[in-house]
């Protein structure tokens, strides 16, 4: 399985076999359109998965189309901005037993480096993650989607992300059992280059 993500973000800058074109830039998240996802899933005792994602966050990424290895990408979210689709498993996860939105309000993801797979069409990311005020590199699978012009004129660029992350790692004291200590993260983003 695929490890899964934040910092996201991600998402993002990497991975791509460069094309003639230069595509080369820093892209910003288009978040005005919804064409971008955090979305988690954890383990219900073993029995079922619970899906949610955050509904609020934004980043850039620098895209090195001749060397891909120095793109790089930056995350912020919104932890208060969490949606599992049921209002009071929300306010519990805004809580100091999970996220504690109210002392730590951002959470954040920054690429260190990046290494490139054999084929070049893959990539992971390496990044310091904070959340709930706690800093732990984590690493993003990304892969480029692709990449063109748009019909209003811009350039956009696609990527795709996962990873997971351990709830104690984070310092988030709830105990959901032992099926339920990894949450999987992916993130999907289309930058539009500036």
């Amino acid at each position: 399985m695929k490890k899964v993500l934040l910092a996201s973000a991600v998402s993002l800058a990497l991975a791509g076999t460069a094309q003639a074109d230069n595509h080369s830039g820093t892209y910003a998240f288009d978040n005005k359109d919804t064409h971008q996802f955090i979305t988690f899933r954890i383990s219900h005792l073993g029995y079922s998965w619970l899906y949610g994602r955050f509904n609020d966050f934004d980043g850039e990424f620098v895209y090195d189309a001749e060397n891909p290895e120095n793109s790089s990408v930056t995350v912020t979210i919104d932890p208060a901005s969490v949606d599992s689709n049921h209002a009071e498993r929300d306010k519990h996860l805004r809580s100091e037993d999970f996220l504690h939105v109210g002392e730590y309000p951002q959470a954040t993801f920054k690429s260190k480096r990046i290494e490139l797979d054999d084929d070049g069409d893959e990539a992971d990311i390496i990044g310091d993650l904070t959340l709930r005020g706690v800093t732990r590199e984590v690493t993003l699978e990304a892969e480029m989607l692709g990449h063109g012009e748009d019909p209003w004129g811009g350039y956009r660029m696609g990527f795709e992300a996962e990873t997971e992350l351990r709830l104690k790692d984070f310092g988030i004291p709830m105990d959901l059992g032992p099926a339920s200590e990894v949450v999987e993260l992916e993130i999907s983003v289309e930058g539009i280059k500036q």
